[in-house]
């Protein structure tokens, strides 16, 4: 009952076309931010925000990126991770041949960078749609994937082909601790993610849906598939550019090309998937799935005294995480996002049946 919205009356546009309508979700995102900015940093240890927070917050972008490509214009895409890599090697370009370059800039330029990419990979989603679309895309993560290997340019003529990042210093502070790195991760999520939320809420985020359900009937009504397809495409690079300079300068501080392989492509794609297919909160739901589920997997047995090999864990591992993946796929093919709204439904109604 505590959630009911009696007496919350909408006395003009703008409070009609809030971001949260309702009272106690406004009250609850920002008690999340509060906890996420001041509660978190006293609870958390280094190894969590290092190897599970930090990590999560960085998919959550691609992820996002990702889902407004796949969940709202309908354009399947299986190389985000190679867009990731594209902002990985810019934003490490320009750290080493424009030193003097604030890191939010560098972050910035990174995002460019991959969206002109990704438009240039895009191009063939204006003639193909579906499976072939699918293929052009896992060519593109191939492609640049090869590039990154034996293009020494983009790797300042490495030897190993592997790159090593410096210390990101953003306004004269070194972001080095683990705590100011994800102080400064969970502030561009929260940007990026206001951001997403507005678009696909705006022009843009109406025509990309339009061009998802019926591009003939979005053509007919005034609607430029041409544009609205490759915006998508430039958005959702732009995202996994930001994201994947995040992941090679604050997660991982060195990095070979193989870390930005289709297996990451393909994690992300699940993320979407798992998470809610035109949901941005669905990317939360599905970035968290994808991280916290292998640590459970491999805790588990420990929990319960039976002893395993690594490999034997390993390959369980790997059986359930699929396994999971397809009954949610046949459960509830819209993901955790339908759960948690199906939730909220009957939080309104509760304990009345109507």
């Amino acid at each position: 009952m505590l959630y009911r919205e009696n007496g919350q009356f909408k006395t003009s546009y703008r409070a009609d076309l809030q971001l949260l309508p309702i009272a106690q979700d406004r009250w609850f995102v920002l008690g999340l931010l509060a906890f996420a900015y001041l509660g978190l940093p006293f609870l958390a240890s280094d190894y969590l925000f290092r190897a599970l927070i930090v990590p999560f917050l960085i998919l959550t972008i691609a992820a996002i990126g990702l889902n407004i490509l796949v969940g709202y214009c309908g354009q399947i895409s299986l190389g985000t991770a190679a867009f990731m890599g594209v902002g990985a090697y810019a934003a490490y370009n320009l750290t080493v041949r424009v030193p003097q370059l604030n890191f939010l800039i560098v972050l910035a330029l990174a995002g460019f960078a991959a969206a002109l990419v990704g438009i240039g990979f895009g191009v063939p989603s204006l003639r193909i749609k579906g499976l072939y679309l699918a293929v052009a895309t896992l060519a593109a993560q191939f492609l640049l994937d090869w590039l990154f290997a034996h293009v020494k340019w983009l790797t300042n003529d490495s030897a190993s082909g592997s790159v090593s990042t410096a210390t990101i210093k953003l306004f004269g502070i070194e972001l080095q601790s683990p705590l100011r790195k994800y102080l400064f991760v969970l502030t561009v999520v929260c940007l990026l993610t206001l951001a997403a939320k507005n678009l696909v809420r705006a022009h843009a985020g109406r025509a990309w849906m339009a061009t998802r359900d019926m591009d003939v009937a979005a053509e007919v009504i005034g609607i430029r598939p041409l544009h609205s397809k490759l915006s998508a495409f430039a958005v959702s690079s732009f995202y996994a550019g930001v994201a994947g300079a995040l992941w090679g300068f604050v997660h991982l501080g060195a990095w070979e090309p193989a870390a930005f392989n289709v297996g990451l492509s393909l994690n992300l794609l699940f993320m979407v998937i798992i998470g809610g297919m035109g949901s941005i909160l669905g990317s939360f739901f599905g970035a968290a799935f994808i991280v916290l589920l292998p640590l459970i997997l491999n805790q588990v047995p420990l929990w319960l005294g039976i002893p395993l090999s690594t490999a034997t864990q390993s390959n369980l591992e790997s059986m359930i995480f699929g396994s999971l993946i397809v009954i949610f796929l046949i459960a509830e093919p819209q993901g955790l996002a339908r759960l948690w709204a199906i939730g909220k439904q009957k939080l309104r109604l509760w304990p009345f049946p109507h």
